[in-house]
């Protein structure tokens, strides 16, 4: 047997099959990698050239009109067929040139898939704002996050907007990463984040993208299921026992007020969190100068929308659970 065939025999029984057992050294760089340097904007950025590169793929299929359900589909498998290979060679090489370099770059790919300190910056621009009163800042920080009209939004509703992408995002940004990280290695991360980046840029139901980006949000759907609901269990645990907190409320109107999102699984975090910080979340949002939605989530004795103490007594909850879930990997992957 080739050295070659050797090493890549070695990368793959280190890399793939379930509950991965360097999940612990894999993960803790990546979110200490997270934490020191978040997710920094660079041209060459894993996740930016992934974005670019389904985009390109995107405008072949177009051109060849490809651009239906079939269309979706090939664009995930393209997607897979080229970029886990390529993140597969990148290990190799790496174990190739020494151990310690595998586990960096293991470490590395998988801190290309989280984004908890590039969520707490945006939600921190946002509170500053608030706090100072600037409403176009504000706005045009929730602007970053969301994809609504912000020239109706006031001070409180810019604060509940960010609330509810950070709790959101605590699901696809962080907790099913990791959990993919743990079933399936780095490889697993990287696939969890093209079938996000897929919902992210074409899973959305317009006339473009109704039958083109069904793929991609299905696979989504599905990808967070589990984790949508574990963040529910997860955030009242912690509310339950952190002072400041309501955890009977995360428990009450994160099991009833989830059905009043779209979709199956972003209702369950921004529930519970309105939950368990005691504020009302959503309220009306427009978009393209109309309103789409006027529903609330939380508890009606509760104040809308939130304050810049609400935004950062948000972050604690994301990162106590981001730690609850990465040690409990651990112990899973021992």
């Amino acid at each position: 047997m080739s050295a070659l065939t050797t090493s890549i025999a070695g990368t793959w029984a280190e890399v793939s099959g379930c509950f991965a057992p360097q999940f612990a050294l894999w993960s803790a760089l990546a979110l200490g990698l997270d934490a020191l340097i978040g997710d920094p904007v660079f041209r060459w950025h894993p996740i930016r050239l992934l974005g670019r590169w389904l985009a390109g793929i995107e405008r072949q299929l177009f051109r060849a009109e490809w651009n239906g359900y079939g269309g979706g589909v090939l664009l995930f498998l393209l997607l897979a067929a080229s970029v886990l290979p390529l993140c597969f060679a990148l290990l190799v090489a790496a174990r190739a040139w020494h151990p310690l370099a595998f586990h960096a770059m293991a470490g590395a790919i998988l801190w290309a898939c989280l984004a908890l300190r590039d969520l707490i910056v945006h939600g921190e621009r946002i509170a500053r704002a608030v706090a100072r009163g600037d409403l176009p800042a504000a706005r045009a920080g929730i602007g970053m996050l969301v994809g609504r009209d912000t020239d109706k939004m006031d001070l409180r509703a810019c604060g509940r907007g960010a609330i509810e992408s950070l709790a959101e995002n605590l699901v696809d940004g962080v907790l099913s990463p990791l959990a993919f990280a743990l079933a399936f290695g780095p490889l697993g991360a990287m696939l969890y984040k093209i079938v996000s980046t897929m919902d992210s840029m074409v899973g959305y139901k317009s006339d473009r993208y109704l039958r083109f980006g069904w793929c991609g949000a299905r696979l989504d759907d599905a990808a967070n299921y589990l984790f949508a609901r574990w963040s529910f269990l997860l955030l009242t645990a912690l509310a339950f026992v952190l002072p400041g907190f309501y955890g009977r409320k995360a428990w009450r109107v994160g099991r009833t007020d989830h059905a009043f999102v779209p979709g199956p699984n972003s209702g369950w975090p921004e529930a519970t969190m309105a939950g368990a910080l005691g504020v009302r979340l959503v309220g009306p949002l427009y978009k393209n100068g109309v309103q789409v939605c006027d529903l609330w989530l939380g508890d009606p004795a509760d104040p809308a929308g939130a304050d810049p103490r609400d935004i950062r007594r948000c972050y604690l909850l994301l990162i106590l659970a981001t730690l609850v879930t990465f040690g409990l990997g651990w112990l899973v992957s021992r």
